[in-house]
């Protein structure tokens, strides 16, 4: 997960960079008044994001089936946790009936 986060922010400085670019030499509009930052960050967003989508769709792919196995292996774990208390509590309540 750490690699696609990785990835896709570097995309995001891709895109940043070349948007500010794009707008210092005037082939993109700026800002109005003080918010140039903003409107080269905004429009950064709006072009990393589709990209990313297409560009990092295997590595999203792979970062979600370890979240699935991580996920699954918790759940057989808390599974075998409750079923270890169910066998304690009934043979405790056997013998609390024999005595």
């Amino acid at each position: 997960m750490l690699r696609y986060t990785l990835m896709r922010l570097g995309i995001f400085a891709g895109c940043f960079v070349v948007v500010w670019g794009l707008v210092y030499t005037g082939l993109a509009p700026r800002g109005l008044g003080a918010s140039n930052g903003i409107w080269v960050l905004l429009l950064a967003l709006v072009l990393s994001a589709p990209i990313s989508f297409v560009v990092l769709r295997k590595e999203r792919d792979r970062a979600s089936v370890q979240i699935v196995q991580k996920v699954d292996r918790a759940k057989a774990s808390l599974e075998a946790n409750r079923s270890q208390e169910d066998v304690a509590d009934d043979s405790a309540r056997a013998q609390g009936q024999t005595s």
